[in-house]
């Protein structure tokens, strides 16, 4: 019985077996988290700023992408604009005429679009996009929206998501992108979040690479994640003393607040 229970276990948490090229492209990136944004009022996460400096300092770009109400893919990390903008609207709820008349924080930088975003990058650095998904409509809408925008650049991206339903998307429709599921040891503490930390939901996509908290880096079903083949990639490194100790557990890393 334990024998069956440890072949199902395996199973559901199974990342890709195929080697896909680009994983060695995405293995030993430091990746500047939105952007390397800082404190100065011109350069907010997330902002055509943020990108620019990423760029400038030869760093791979994380970014964040939302659907709006009118189909449209936007740039932004946060499900509301209160945090950012100031404003307690939720981001999908709008269009884009109306998430244009803010700006992020001080700045008089506005919330790119995935397009405007593409068009500053230009394949200068490779882009690790995170869909943000809450839902298999908007998982749908998004995938779809963002595919037609992407399916026309040039640059190399990858992608990754919470929300496996975005990956089983990617796996199905566009299995030629890398793709990695993100998760942390319990998340909001719900079955659903407990449940992604333990890597049950890979056998939806079977996940190139699994994008981690580096806090959880001990945890063990992330550890066997990556001793069945799922490139380790961690979260989101905030000093170099933290940077120094995940070379022990990842081969890729998100941070920001330092220059890594």
């Amino acid at each position: 019985m334990i024998t069956i229970l440890v072949l199902i276990y395996l199973f559901l948490i199974f990342p890709s077996l195929r080697r896909h090229s680009d994983r060695a492209l995405l293995g030993g990136m430091r990746i500047a988290h939105r952007g390397y944004h800082s404190m100065k009022a011109s350069c907010p996460e997330n902002s055509l700023n943020a990108f620019s400096e990423a760029i400038e300092k030869g760093y791979p770009v994380e970014n964040d992408i939302h659907i709006t109400a009118d189909g449209e893919v936007v740039v932004f990390h946060d499900d509301t604009l209160l945090r950012m903008c100031g404003e307690d609207k939720i981001i999908e709820e709008l269009t884009l005429k109306e998430i244009k008349e803010y700006t992020l924080k001080d700045s008089d930088q506005k919330i790119p679009t995935l397009k405007e975003c593409l068009d500053l990058v230009d394949g200068k650095v490779p882009l690790l996009i995170e869909f943000k998904a809450f839902s298999f409509e908007n998982a749908k809408r998004l995938c779809l929206a963002a595919d037609k925008i992407l399916s026309e650049y040039k640059g190399k991206y990858f992608i990754q998501s919470f929300y496996p339903p975005v990956l089983r998307w990617y796996k199905k429709n566009r299995p030629e992108i890398l793709r990695g599921q993100l998760s942390q040891k319990t998340g909001d503490g719900s079955v659903s979040q407990i449940l992604l930390g333990h890597m049950i939901f890979n056998f939806l996509a079977r996940p190139d690479f699994v994008s981690y908290n580096h806090k959880d880096a001990r945890f063990f079903p992330r550890r066997i994640n990556t001793l069945l083949g799922a490139l380790p990639v961690c979260w989101t490194l905030e000093t170099k003393e933290d940077y120094q100790k995940s070379k022990k557990y990842f081969k890729a890393f998100i941070f920001e607040k330092f220059e890594a």
